[in-house]
């Protein structure tokens, strides 16, 4: 669609902040006004609508995306998120290991064992490790800790620890991005060491490039929003 602002503004003040187009509060897909819990967010989100140029393009508004899904749909479907990031504990990218070669092994072991400590000592949530193709069943204690780390988050960050473990296939690694353990480019890099390995050696194809670059963009997008709650916050 035509831009059909001129201005872009913020009004609010607490826990209530809006975006307002020649003094109109944006809207979400539902047709309610935006409501943003931080002003950092706030900001973010009026700057996506400031750099607009004569079409609006929504697939470049990641962050009004994301706020949307937030204030709209996660309440009524906050249970179903939850469970579905729940199921990447016995899949997580995290604890799949090759055994081969030695050198990709070695890099997995490297970049991976560290987050795995680190869940296990900030979270309580100690997950094995394996060699095999098939999923391993991981400690009923550990699940139930990544749970409650899951659960105790309000819909805002639940949104975007959605974004970021979905996208990588790791919820360690969407955990480790919510908590500022990593940022965006370390989970990209830690998320593709495999391909990217590979990479090195073959090179990469267009399809690979485009692939890679959406990914880096969805977790740019997940990590902005995810410190602009906790900037608000703190």
């Amino acid at each position: 669609m035509r831009r059909f602002y001129r201005e872009v503004e913020i009004a609010g003040a607490g826990g209530s902040h809006r975006v307002l187009l020649d003094g109109v509060p944006v809207r979400t897909a539902a047709k309610r006004d935006l409501a943003l819990p931080t002003a950092a967010l706030a900001v973010a989100i009026a700057a996506e609508w400031r750099d607009q140029g004569e079409i609006v393009q929504p697939a470049s508004m990641p962050l009004t995306r994301l706020a949307s899904t937030a204030q709209d749909r996660l309440p009524g479907m906050r249970a179903a998120a939850i469970a579905e990031l729940i199921g990447y504990a016995d899949t997580d990218l995290l604890c799949y290991r090759a055994a081969a070669p030695v050198d990709l092994a070695l890099r997995q072991q490297q970049a991976w064992q560290p987050l795995l400590d680190w869940a296990a000592g900030s979270h309580g949530a100690r997950l094995v490790v394996t060699t095999a193709i098939v999923p391993v069943a991981q400690p009923a204690a550990a699940v139930r800790a990544l749970r409650a780390a899951v659960e105790a988050l309000d819909d805002w960050s639940l949104v975007g620890l959605h974004g970021a473990t979905t996208a990588v296939g790791s919820l360690i690694l969407g955990l480790a991005l919510l908590e500022g353990r990593i940022d965006a480019g370390q989970a990209f890099a830690a998320s593709l060491l495999d391909e990217l390995f590979e990479i090195e050696r073959w090179g990469e194809d267009a399809e690979a490039e485009r692939r890679h670059a959406t990914l880096r963009r969805d977790l740019e997008a997940a990590a902005t929003f995810l410190d602009a709650l906790a900037r608000g916050r703190a």
